[in-house]
C-alpha cells in the first residue's frame, strides 16, 4: 500500500510539472512574433512587390501607413494609402475623393496583402482573439494549433472570418495557416509556407495556396486533408524584391 501511494504521489508530481510547462495562445503567438522579427516590426519600413504591384509599410510605434502603388492602363500612378486615420487615394500625387462604397473594399485589399506578408506580427492586433485549440503533427513536426478570430469592434468588415495557425512547438515558426471567408460566396484556404528568408532580422515567406470545396469543413481538419493530398493547389503567392529599413 505504501508503495502504491509513493507511485501515485510521483505521478501527480510529474503531471503537475508537465502542466506547468504548458503555454497559452498569447504566449505562443508572442514567441512566434519574437522569432520572426520582434520589436523590429514596430519601427520598420518594408517595401516589396506582389503581383507586379509595389507595396510599402511604415511603422513608428503605434502609427502605421500601408501603401499600394500601381499604374493604370493610361499610365497614371495610383497610390492607395491606409493609415490610422483611414484610406486616401492619390493619382499622380493629387488626392482624389473616393465614394464610401469603394473605401472599404480598397482598404481591405491593401490591408490583406500587408497582413499576410507581415505575419505573424498582426496576430497581436488589439481586435485579435486567440485560442489554443491543441497540438497536431504535419509530417515529422509537431505544431500548436492557434485559432484567431477578430472582434467586431476594430476587426474590420471581415471580422467573421476565422483563422488557424500551425506554429512549430520547437521553433515557433508559422509553417501553415488556414482561413475561411464569407465574401464572394465564401471559401476555405490552406497555405503552406516555403522559401523562408531573413531580411534585416525579419522573416518573410512565400505560400502555396490551396482550396477545399466543402465549406463546412473545420479548419482543424485541413492539415490531415493536406497530407492526404485532397486539397487543390489554387495559386502560388510570392513576395518579391523585399527591402527593409529599420528605424532607430
Amino acid at each position: 500500500m505504501k508503495y502504491v501511494i509513493i507511485l501515485l504521489f510521483a505521478f501527480l508530481l510529474v503531471s503537475c510539472a508537465d502542466n506547468s510547462g504548458d503555454l497559452t495562445a498569447d504566449e505562443i503567438v508572442d514567441k512566434a512574433i519574437e522569432n520572426a522579427g520582434g520589436d523590429r516590426y514596430n519601427n520598420a519600413e518594408i517595401d516589396f512587390v506582389f503581383r507586379k504591384r509595389k507595396y510599402r509599410s511604415k511603422r513608428e510605434g503605434g502609427k502605421f501607413q500601408l501603401e499600394r502603388i500601381m499604374t493604370d492602363s493610361t499610365g497614371n500612378e495610383i497610390r492607395d494609402i491606409l493609415d490610422n486615420e483611414g484610406l486616401e487615394r492619390y493619382v499622380n500625387d493629387s488626392a482624389i475623393q473616393l465614394p464610401d462604397s469603394l473605401k472599404t473594399p480598397i482598404g481591405n485589399s491593401v490591408n490583406s496583402v500587408h497582413y499576410f506578408v507581415h505575419l505573424p506580427f498582426g496576430l497581436n492586433a488589439p481586435a485579435a482573439n486567440k485560442k489554443l485549440v491543441g497540438k497536431d503533427s504535419i509530417g515529422e513536426r509537431e505544431y500548436y494549433e492557434v485559432k484567431v478570430t477578430f472582434s467586431q469592434n476594430g476587426g474590420g468588415t471581415d471580422h467573421e472570418d476565422e483563422y488557424l495557425y500551425w506554429i512549430d512547438t520547437q521553433t515557433f515558426k508559422v509553417d501553415y495557416l488556414a482561413y475561411n471567408f464569407e465574401t464572394n460566396d465564401g471559401g476555405i484556404r490552406f497555405r503552406k509556407a516555403y522559401n523562408p528568408r531573413i531580411i534585416k532580422g525579419i522573416r518573410f515567406v512565400d505560400y502555396q495556396n490551396y482550396k477545399y470545396e466543402d465549406l463546412s469543413t473545420p479548419l482543424s481538419e485541413l492539415d490531415s486533408l493536406f497530407e492526404a493530398r485532397e486539397l487543390e493547389l489554387l495559386s502560388v503567392i510570392e513576395t518579391e524584391d523585399v527591402e527593409v529599413t529599420l528605424g532607430s
